[in-house]
């Protein structure tokens, strides 16, 4: 599972970007943070995610947070 750090996140639309270890940015929607059962993230927390192809928009999509540290 690859790791990466929250850039941002919105706690109204519960939606935000990270970025992984490469730079690469992902961003996330609710339904992946909602699946992560989280309550909340902090700008600068590491977390691992999942991606999974998304073929109806020909792009990679976050599906799951884990938190590395709090």
């Amino acid at each position: 599972m690859p790791q990466g750090t929250i850039r941002n996140f919105h706690p109204a639309t519960r939606t935000g970007t990270l970025l992984d270890d490469g730079l690469a940015e992902h961003p996330f929607d609710a339904e992946a943070f909602r699946a992560s059962g989280l309550q909340e993230l902090r700008i600068g927390q590491r977390v691992r995610f999942e991606l999974v192809e998304d073929e109806d928009e020909d792009e990679t999509r976050v599906t799951q947070l884990n938190i590395v540290s709090l």
